[in-house]
């Protein structure tokens, strides 16, 4: 069957899906390099020039499509075949000469006529006339490729008829096909008649050729093709019908050559890159289809081509925001999966990030046959299923990434990770995730030779060091796709910034809004008269430092807004509070509830995680058109809008960063939309000359954490290459660190000690703590004197415990096995209450009285024993003194422990926020620590033979903690991106299970369940659809290693 043709640019989709307008890559020696086919093995001429588009929009995709018209197939082929076999003036030679010549070039004539036609785009259309006139002279392979097109889209029925008409014209001097076409051919045939033989290289058999001249002119006499094609037609509708249709088994063949073509092609070091990239035509469509996307920019398509990557070299690229990074990776990713038939790992920065890729992925899996794992929060297997014949797209965290290379290098399987994605390569420079990330990139490197790695950013400076850490090419593009306009205002003035200027600034213009004498105190930086040039037609961005700056701006804007606001998408806005009542059990903020009906919202850490997604829709779909937010909605989800204003030149109380500032501005601009992004920075005149430094300085550079961060960087590290045995003698531990990114800066970082220093009091501090055993010589770096992990040292890489708490942790374990009360899960959740949020809890020693008056006889007993008697949380309750010393974190501890505990009794995150006086944000976060947190113990405790007993207690609360509802939502709620309150519209509408889901029809769905969109739902349904593919095959994988027969059985040879 025919596909549809390229030249649609995209189908009618959702409004919420915006068109992505692209700069087309620009024509030069070929049409595009894209369309660049491969010639035939038996060209020697030049290729047949393609016909080129003068559209706006190149199609990225050239000719590799076909086209079809609404005739019937058969009246066309007997239009052509009487056209031409009852012209006076066509001498029939032989019945392979004309026939099949004209026959083939009226089809290709009748695909260019289509494709000139489609969508009215302007083609070099060849006249008609001339279309039909042959020339012995013509050169051969000017018509090869014609040839080819035609073969590509016939049925099957066509290509047996056709490849009978090839053996009896093989003398012929019109359209001989080419070796390796023919070979295409009858490859494809053989599929077709064996569906189980799926690769190209089988061997073809040659059929006699039994016909002489004579008998040849009598076939085509008596029996016409029309009358042929019919009794072809009518063989295959009297054939026993197969169980698999001949439709889908010529697309599996079609597909499974493709891969297979393109696995070589990727393999030779050519840059040939086969129908698309050296993927199979079908992810063309995927992407036209889920994304919408019809071309590619021109850097993307020069970096997919640039020779390191053909070389399988690792890669750094930059781009700034928004100039279409994460489209390079997939195809890399796609190619490395069906091509190279290898495991993909994935590295993103936030949990919600990573749920939205795994969201957009699991269609393209279900369609091409791979797996998408999510590693996040406690999602993940460690080591991962080893898949037989499906691979795996792992999504993870920084830190879930650190714990996968962990167990596959123990499990000896590094080897099966083929490609490494690392997207905000610059967090190798933020803190203690900076340290995690580079202490995964190390190992990686150290331990595979032939693992790959891309590393993608908006915001490098230092390349340089990251090149030299990572082996890696460099490629960067200034390429955005809509321009940004970068202005600054002070006072009532705007300035654009210009670098080439004096100071960085040119005039631009005076703000023209009359201001009342209320309106100048209220709103002093003039934050209305910005919007309101915008909104509610555009979408506006508002960063602020700090969550109750967000709230207090959200609330002043819609107060001095006009009531016609009001009337803009009024019953959606009214929806949106509904759904946000829904998902607070009948509360909503008050800021919220007077900001929406303005379609204006805050956007920070405080929101749950129900109602942040819900507000990101709302913006994403118009509904909302202004947003007050935080610097993390900028390195966080993708919501660009046409302006984008910088409240304050601060976050929280520190200085703005140059890249957090060009994080922010980037989200300016939405491509496909708007013409032009603007940015305007709000400064004071006292901040005026930092502004200035701030716009025209270049970015930060990217340092090594591993120092800064110690417990989590520097001894994590050196406790991991022993426990993996990677490095197990101070000379090999040496040798490795040489090749961090901390290696390769150690001249600036480490400027009091040397690395080997630094490497060996490391070493010695983790012998004190007893999590490593060995001699450190105090001379001699070269000693030969080997390192060996304890059991204790293990369960903590394997946790990936922090080890400024895995003593501790193990000595509360410890104390727990002497009596754990067990009539509630209270004492459970103080010991998987993290210890990082210990510090900035602030007990309301009111309410803490209060829940542990609540508590049980034997639930109160859980105080005592951790070292919090009822005395004290009387006294500190009274105002009283407090003589004896109890520890603060304990304290803490246990405060935030009573917070889980009327968590899990309630799931309501509203409720206990009020309660116990927390921000619901907060508990938010909380919940989702502790669930990480848990996880991680019970990795610690399952390498620990002495607290077996945890092991079942932990895996139940690992699964409440994670999902904070009753049971029969937790089903749906494994489906990423399904949180609670769609949970309970689903599970309401009778979608109870995750079967359920993965066979609902997303039309259905949208109907069903309110505030959902066709894209959300389809989404949902892929997710579902890719979860239960993950469970079956893990059981199958299972059952075949159950059925699997040892090959070391006793007494067999």
């Amino acid at each position: 069957m025919a596909e549809p043709a390229l030249a649609v640019r995209r189908k009618s989709r959702p409004s919420s899906v915006r068109k992505r307008s692209r700069v087309p890559v620009q024509p030069s020696a070929v049409c595009s390099p894209v369309a660049r086919k491969r010639p035939s093995a038996g060209d020697e001429g030049p290729p047949a020039e393609t016909p080129c588009s003068n559209d706006s929009e190149e199609d990225m995709f050239g000719d590799f499509d076909s086209f079809y018209g609404n005739d019937s197939l058969l009246a066309q082929v007997d239009d052509i075949e009487h056209k031409y076999l009852q012209d006076k003036n066509t001498d029939i030679k032989g019945p392979g000469d004309t026939v099949l010549g004209n026959l083939q070039s009226g089809i290709q004539q009748q695909k260019q006529d289509n494709f000139s036609t489609s969508e009215n785009k302007t083609v070099l259309k060849a006249d008609k006339e001339d279309g039909f006139q042959m020339n012995e002279n013509d050169p051969v392979n000017s018509n090869q490729e014609l040839t080819q097109l035609v073969l590509d889209d016939l049925p099957s029925s066509q290509l047996l008829y056709f490849e009978k008409i090839d053996e009896l014209s093989s003398g012929s001097k019109i359209f001989p096909v080419s070796e390796r076409r023919n070979k295409c051919v009858n490859s494809s045939l053989d599929k077709i008649r064996s569906p189980s033989s799926f690769c190209p290289d089988a061997e073809h058999r040659t059929r006699p050729n039994d016909f002489s001249s004579d008998s040849k002119r009598d076939f085509f006499k008596t029996e016409s093709l029309k009358d042929h094609l019919k009794s072809a037609m009518t063989g295959n509708a009297k054939a026993q019908t197969l169980q698999v249709s001949k439709t889908k088994q010529l697309k599996e063949a079609v597909l499974s050559e493709e891969i297979c073509v393109a696995r070589k092609t990727i393999e030779s070091s050519s840059v040939d890159i086969g129908p698309f990239y050296g993927l199979p035509s079908k992810v063309k469509d995927l992407f036209r289809q889920f994304r919408g996307i019809e071309t590619l920019y021109e850097w993307q398509h020069d970096c997919l081509m640039l020779e390191s990557l053909q070389q399988r070299k690792n890669l750094i690229y930059s781009l700034p925001t928004s100039g279409g990074k994460t489209l390079v990776a997939e195809i890399i990713i796609l190619q490395e999966l069906l091509c190279r038939q290898k495991d993909v790992l994935m590295i993103l920065p936030y949990v919600a990030i990573v749920q939205e890729k795994v969201r957009g992925l699991s269609s393209f899996g279900i369609e091409l046959g791979f797996l998408v794992e999510e590693y996040a929060g406690s999602k993940g297997r460690f080591p991962p299923i080893k898949r037989r014949i499906k691979k795996s797209l792992y999504i993870a965290t920084i830190e879930k990434g650190h714990g996968l290379v962990n167990s596959l290098i123990e499990t000896e399987r590094i080897d099966d990770l083929g490609l490494v994605v690392v997207d905000e390569l610059h967090m190798l420079g933020e803190g203690s995730r900076g340290a995690t990330l580079e202490i995964t990139l190390a190992k990686i490197l150290h331990t595979s030779k032939n693992t790959q790695i891309i590393g993608m950013s908006a915001t490098l400076n230092n390349v340089g060091d990251l090149q030299k850490f990572l082996q890696a090419e460099y490629y960067t593009n200034n390429f955005r796709p809509v321009e940004l306009k970068e202005y600054v205002k002070i006072r009532d003035t705007i300035y654009a910034v210009d670098s080439k200027t004096e100071n960085g600034f040119t005039f631009s213009r005076l703000l023209n809004f009359k201001y009342s004498s209320n309106l100048e105190k209220a709103d002093p930086d003039h934050i209305i008269a910005l919007v309101t040039e915008v909104i509610p037609k555009y979408s506006c961005l508002i960063f602020c430092p700090t969550k109750k700056n967000c709230e207090n701006v959200a609330s002043m804007v819609c107060k001095y807004l006009k009531k016609e606001f009001k009337a803009h998408r009024e019953k959606e806005k009214q929806d949106l509070i509904k759904n946000l009542k829904n998902i607070g059990n009948g509360s909503v903020c008050p800021v919220l509830m007077q900001t929406i009906p303005f379609g204006i919202a805050y956007h920070h850490s405080g929101l749950t995680n129900d109602e942040r997604k819900s507000i990101e829709e709302a913006y994403s779909t118009g509904v909302l058109c202004l947003l007050a937010c935080t610097a993390t909605l900028a390195a966080g989800v993708n919501l660009p809008a046409r302006r984008v204003i910088l409240r304050a030149p601060y976050v929280a109380n520190d200085f703005l960063r140059k890249n957090q500032y060009k994080q922010m501005i980037g989200r300016a601009g939405r491509a496909g939309i708007d013409s032009a992004g603007e940015s305007i920075l709000i400064a004071q005149e006292k901040d005026k000359h930092l502004v200035q430094d701030l716009v025209n300085s270049p970015l930060e550079n990217c340092y090594s954490n591993l120092l800064l961060e110690l417990t989590k960087g520097m001894q994590s590290l050196l406790l991991s290459l022993v426990g993996l045995k990677i490095a197990v003698t101070q000379e090999e531990v040496d040798n490795f660190m040489c090749s961090t990114l901390l290696g390769v800066q150690q001249q600036l970082l480490s400027k009091e000690k040397s690395l080997s220093e630094i490497t060996k009091d490391g070493l010695e501090n983790l012998i004190e703590k007893g999590l490593l055993k060995g001699r450190i010589s105090e001379k001699d770096h070269s000693s030969k004197c080997t390192l060996t992990i304890t059991p204790l040292g293990k369960a903590t890489y394997k946790g990936s415990i922090d080890l400024a708490y895995c003593n501790l942790l193990y000595r509360e374990l410890k104390k727990g096995l002497e009596g754990l009360i067990l009539e509630s899960n209270l004492h459970l959740l103080y010991l998987a209450t993290p210890y990082d949020m210990t510090s900035n809890c602030s007990p309301d020693w009111m309410i803490y009285l209060r829940q542990f008056n609540q508590l049980s006889a034997a639930e109160q007993k859980v105080a005592d024993i951790v070292g919090v008697p009822e005395s004290f949380i009387t006294k500190k309750a009274s105002g009283q003194a407090i003589r004896k010393n109890v520890d603060s974190a304990v304290v803490n501890r246990l405060y935030l422990s009573f917070v889980l505990y009327t968590l899990l009794k309630e799931t309501n995150i509203w409720s206990v926020s009020e309660k116990f006086n927390m921000s619901r944000g907060y508990v938010q976060n909380l919940l989702n620590s502790a669930a990480s947190f848990t996880s991680c113990i019970l990795h610690f405790c399952e390498e620990l033979e002495e607290f077996w007993v945890y092991k079942a207690l932990l895996t139940e609360l690992t699964k409440q903690l994670t999902y904070c509802v009753k049971a029969e939502l937790i089903p749906l709620m494994e489906v990423a991106g399904v949180l609670e309150a769609r949970a309970k519209q689903l599970y309401n509408a009778g979608y109870k299970t995750l079967a359920h889901l993965a066979n609902a029809n997303p039309e259905t769905l949208v109907k069903m369940i309110e505030h959902l969109s066709l894209r959300q739902a389809k989404q949902i349904v892929s997710s579902a659809k890719m979860l239960l593919s993950e469970k079956a095959e893990a059981l199958q994988e299972e059952v075949e290693e159950l059925l699997k027969v040892p090959t070391d059985i006793p007494g067999t040879y």
